[in-house]
């Protein structure tokens, strides 16, 4: 039998290699560049994004959806309030509560739904955590504060980003009496 080239020459660097070298030797330095790995995100480094990013363009008509298209920024009771575009129940700042709190005698749900929706004073677009209040029957309003904005909705099967639950399970009592709209940050 023959031996190759190539076997020759892997068995000459391994025999060298070994004759120059121990097995703590080679597991103290595996282990020492195990330990320093973990802190070389932390070496300076130059980024180019990292100056803060000039406010976005208007986004052209043509991509908005039909709710962007028509919300405003001025008035939280009315159900085209920019921050509305993903609720689906009474907003509860017409039932003695705010856009993001709960009216006295109901408990925010432990879980929510959220949206993505578009602030058209500054272009900019926010994550929306959507809370059910709970915990007295749904507010009868005189105003028109039953909202159903489904503004891209995501089916039942992505129930995290679904306004078609009602969110009580896990308070005191769970009837449903209104919905809160929260801000939860910018969305990138």
């Amino acid at each position: 039998m023959s031996v190759s080239f190539l076997d020759r020459l892997g068995e000459t660097a391994t025999r060298k290699l070994a004759a120059r070298s121990s097995r703590r030797g080679v597991l103290g330095r595996m282990s020492a560049a195990m330990a320093l790995a973990p802190a070389f995100p932390l070496l300076p480094v130059s980024r180019a994004d990292a100056a803060s990013a000039p406010a976005p363009a208007p986004a052209p008509a043509a991509t908005l959806s039909d709710f962007e298209r028509r919300a405003q920024s001025k008035d939280a009771t009315k159900c085209n309030y920019w921050r509305h575009c993903a609720i689906d129940g009474v907003l509860c700042g017409c039932c003695g509560g705010g856009v993001h709190t709960c009216p006295p005698g109901t408990e925010p749900s432990p879980v929510s739904w959220i949206g993505t929706c578009r602030n058209p004073a500054d272009g900019r677009s926010y994550v929306i955590a959507y809370r059910d209040c709970c915990g007295r029957d749904i507010c009868a309003t005189s105003k028109d504060c039953h909202c159903n904005t489904a503004d891209r909705e995501m089916p039942i099967y992505r129930p995290q980003a679904s306004n078609d639950i009602i969110w009580c399970f896990g308070t005191a009592s769970t009837a449903y009496h209104c919905s809160t709209a929260a801000i939860v940050g910018q969305a990138s």
